[in-house]
């Protein structure tokens, strides 16, 4: 009977802990030190830092350096964004410069705001 007790707390432990956040892998290839490849970098910085609060790993690959890594991922056309994790996979192609398309390609959701006050809403 004891063992089930501690079974039986281990799992309402569990329930009770504070959720995991979602971790975030992100790998973005850049095709040297181009004005396009800087505003590539700082948008994906930016938006991470702004919306990921750390939950997230981000790994920018020049493909002039690594082309055996473009070639793997069958990139054609630079900058691509892959989101690794969380699952589903997704690619992100060309002018990463438009925050609103990003996030939702990233499946970023932000809060939505209330008309009347502006203050954040949590949906249920």
């Amino acid at each position: 009977m004891n063992s089930v007790y501690r079974e039986t707390k281990a799992f309402e432990d569990a329930l009770a802990a504070k959720p995991v956040a979602v971790q975030y892998r992100l790998r973005l290839f850049v095709a040297g030190a181009t004005g396009r490849s800087a505003c590539a970098i700082q948008s994906i910085k930016a938006i991470c830092q702004a919306h990921l609060h750390g939950c997230y790993e981000l790994e920018v690959v020049d493909v002039y350096q690594h082309p055996d890594q473009m070639k793997a991922e069958n990139i054609i056309v630079t900058p691509t964004l892959i989101r690794e994790r969380p699952f589903p996979l997704r690619r992100l192609v060309g002018d990463l410069s438009n925050k609103d398309r990003m996030l939702a390609g990233l499946d970023i959701s932000l809060p939505q705001r209330s008309v009347a006050t502006g203050e954040s809403v949590h949906a249920s």
